[in-house]
């Protein structure tokens, strides 16, 4: 599991997530907190998750078999994962 997944960051989440400005704080924080340590210092030197996480994340959703076939993060699916986010950390807020 030490490559990283094709398609973390593709074309089409990008441009899903560039078309709701509501969900930019939370994708640049989520970015921030499932970056691998030392981010900075390993190329492609962007705040990328680790690959043995993505890889186990995209397991968990989608399947080993479906992984290994190359199925990757569907834009819908990183929007919804956002979106869950952000709503859990407005919801978590209100309870403090």
């Amino acid at each position: 599991m030490s490559r990283q997944p094709a398609g973390v960051i593709s074309p089409a989440v990008v441009g899903a997530v560039l078309v709701r400005p509501w969900l930019w704080v939370t994708a640049v924080v989520q970015m921030g907190r499932l970056a691998r340590r030392g981010w900075w210092r390993r190329p492609p030197f962007l705040p990328l998750p680790a690959p043995d996480y993505m890889e186990f994340r995209l397991v968990t959703q989608y399947g080993g078999e479906a992984v290994r076939s190359g199925r990757r993060a569907s834009a819908a699916d990183v929007v919804d994962y956002l979106q869950w986010c952000r709503d859990w950390n407005r919801s978590a807020g209100r309870s403090r």
